[in-house]
């Protein structure tokens, strides 16, 4: 049995290379991520997956699992020694290998196996990895499970078993591939950019795209773990400029960025333009509930409010949704609710049946994409991008809180604004229409100005998002005014980005 993980060990001792270090702070609400080898090491990783067969266990679940690795350096050693804890827990392993984080979510279905997991620092930098678990397809761990695994793991808790197993599956990224492609070729004739930043959907995204008769302009589609141009991240500018100028330089269509493990896909127009992704999902949103009668969605608390107010979806009958930030979050409240797509600001998107599986999978978001694009065929993609209502946004502004402080400054924010609201007071000038709170604070006055503050899920600061429907001068307001009560809290600092 592993002795009982400890926070902090000194690389190149021999206590390194035979205990377990795992640092608390790397469980996060619903996924986990450490800067290896400062905290966690190979002794840690396998803690964390005896741990993690140990949970299965306890959760009732059947400890059959399918891992995966992102393309990093470290990352395939990662995923040895997270097999090697799970067998040692008992468990029946598959292990599919290379694979995008969808690819992991889809083996769960293909292999009829109920539990995931999936090495991946996502789009972190180097130097990041991580791990994305879940029990129930399609849905991934949030804070209960979480919680759970960080005490069994942490206290040392984890349960050694015989029966542990282990499988290779040599052709599970065929298996995806033709999964996505078994379908009608796109109907319009369509230049895609696809960019991967050099990271994992590099090897998955042409293929795909080229399968269901896409004209195919690649960017930084091979494989590289060094990440020389930028990390592969659509919310990363120097990502998207890379793609808006090989989209103006080729005449392309549309752009479509991956992030690291391709549960994302970011959007750049015709005209090179980017477009956020909550605005994306208005146009699907548009574009599926013209098909889908009363469509119900579910958009993240940090979305466009136009999920609310625009003409063309109130005219569709669509209903929507504002729930928590998080892509657990947003996963799982679609699952309950039975929505069409959960849309998330980060580019998450949740397509259930008949379009998807339920989890986010971004090559399924582009196709979503260029399916809308085929049944709009008079229409480019910054035409459809400006027949939707005119709203001043920001993107979204992280100041740095610390992870022990972060959660106390949010409650305060949210007392205080309820507060305003219950008591009939105003905020910049107008009424307070509404505060709804079920992640932080999304405040929102008479004219649709709105203005949301929450604590970041996966590192420490707060994440401050505004935007009006009647003009500019109204959004930096509602950022001023949320900014002024925010900088009388000691604990929060600057800003990764201003108005």
């Amino acid at each position: 049995m592993l002795p009982k993980p400890r926070p902090s060990i000194t690389p190149n001792t021999a206590a390194f290379e035979t205990d377990p270090q795992v640092a608390p702070q790397g469980f996060r609400e619903y996924d986990a991520r450490w800067l290896f080898p400062n905290e966690i090491n190979l002794r840690g990783i396998q803690a964390l997956g005896m741990g993690l067969g140990t949970l299965l266990r306890d959760l009732g679940v059947d400890p059959r699992i399918s891992v995966g690795h992102d393309y990093r350096s470290y990352s395939l050693s990662i995923q040895q020694a997270l097999m090697n804890g799970l067998m040692a827990a008992g468990a029946e392993v598959f292990d599919i290998g290379l694979a995008l984080s969808p690819t992991a979510y889809f083996s769960q279905f293909e292999l009829d196996v109920p539990a995931v997991a999936m090495v991946t620092a996502s789009h972190n930098e180097n130097g990041w990895t991580g791990v994305k678990m879940g029990a129930a397809r399609p849905l991934t761990f949030g804070p209960d499970e979480m919680s759970a695994l960080r005490e069994i793991v942490l206290e040392g808790k984890y349960q050694t078993r015989s029966g542990g197993s282990y499988t290779f599956v040599p052709d599970m990224v065929e298996r995806y591939i033709a999964d996505l492609t078994d379908r009608p070729k796109i109907k319009r004739k369509l230049k895609v950019v696809a960019a991967c930043g050099n990271g994992t959907a590099g090897f998955f995204a042409p293929r795909v795209l080229e399968g269901v008769g896409i004209d195919l302009i690649p960017l930084d589609c091979e494989l590289d773990y060094t990440f020389p141009r930028y990390n592969p991240n659509p919310e990363d500018m120097k990502m998207l400029h890379a793609m808006r100028d090989k989209v103006l330089e080729t005449g392309a269509d549309v752009g479509l960025a991956f992030d690291g493990d391709g549960d994302r896909c970011g959007v750049v127009d015709n005209e090179g333009e980017e477009i956020f992704a909550d605005k994306v999902g208005v146009m699907l949103a548009r574009d599926l509930s013209a098909t889908h009668a009363n469509a119900q969605f579910v958009v993240d608390v940090k979305s466009t409010g136009l999920f609310l107010t625009d003409p063309v979806l109130i005219k569709n009958g669509a209903k929507t949704d504002y729930w928590k930030t998080g892509h657990s979050y947003i996963k799982r409240r679609a699952h309950e609710l039975d929505a069409l797509v959960g849309f998330e600001k980060s580019g998450h998107y949740f397509f259930n049946p008949p379009i998807g599986r339920g989890y986010d999978d971004g090559l399924v978001s582009a196709l979503a994409i260029c399916d809308m694009l085929a049944r709009n065929s008079d229409k480019s993609m910054a035409d459809l991008k400006r027949a939707l209502p005119k709203t001043w946004g920001s993107p979204t502004m992280s100041p740095h809180c610390p992870d022990d402080k972060k959660y106390g400054v949010v409650d305060r924010m949210v007392a205080r604004i309820q507060g305003m609201a219950d008591k009939g007071e105003e905020l910049i000038g107008q009424s307070i229409r509404s505060a709804v709170t079920v992640n932080g604070v999304r405040v929102t006055v008479a004219d649709g100005t709105w203005g949301l503050i929450r604590a970041s899920s996966n590192k420490p600061g707060l994440v401050v998002v505004v935007e009006s429907p009647t003009s500019e001068e109204n959004k930096v307001a509602m950022f001023e005014a949320l900014d002024s009560m925010l900088q009388e809290e000691p604990d929060v600092g600057e800003y990764d980005q201003k108005l």
